[in-house]
């Protein structure tokens, strides 16, 4: 490893501990010629696929393209970063486990909407709006039909109410500052 200050070769380490993330190693080095240290960083290279975009050009993964589109999703909704880079975590792991070299752009941007629709509905709104390029607003109102759906089954549904019987209406009681309330007009008693 070269020596930042004197760029020569000749360094030992000193000391490596595992990162934070347990996803790399930090190595303190120590130059043999000018007795500087310096730290290094080393981790393990993942082959990622090459990216099959829409008009069949290919370019490489950038794991910074899919954070920066999940960030234009999540602005200003309570998405942390945290969250954000897990999301991309979960994507990037899913394309390793494919195992192919090359990987259709659709499959991406189908990975991102199913990390968004499970961590914020606005931003997988914004997401499959762009991403979809919706031509109508009647597409538009399918997913968002589609999206409300879904959100429905996952929640406990109420039993129906029987018909006939009124609704329950509360009504603020008298005493700690509310004054007494009286009976809606057109129900007075004689």
């Amino acid at each position: 490893m070269k020596c930042p200050f004197c760029r020569q070769s000749n360094s030992h380490v000193i000391d490596s501990r595992l990162g934070k993330d347990g996803e790399m190693i930090r190595r303190r080095r120590e130059c043999m010629v000018c007795s500087r240290r310096f730290t290094t960083y080393e981790r393990v290279e993942e082959a990622m696929p090459m990216v099959v975009k829409k008009d069949g050009r290919r370019e490489a993964f950038d794991r910074l393209k899919i954070i920066n589109g999940l960030k234009r999703a999540c602005q200003k909704r309570p998405v942390s970063m945290d969250a954000i880079e897990a999301m991309a975590d979960s994507i990037e792991r899913g394309l390793q486990e494919r195992g192919e070299k090359e990987v259709p752009g659709s499959i991406i941007g189908e990975a991102a909407m199913r990390e968004l629709h499970d961590t914020d509905a606005v931003a997988y709104v914004r997401f499959a709006s762009v991403y979809r390029s919706f031509k109508d607003l009647n597409e538009f109102m399918a997913e968002l039909e589609d999206l409300l759906n879904q959100r429905s089954n996952r929640a406990t549904p109420k039993p129906p109410r029987k018909a006939g019987t009124p609704r329950k209406v509360r009504r603020k009681s008298a005493g700690a500052g509310n004054p007494p309330t009286s009976a809606p007009s057109g129900s007075e008693s004689a």
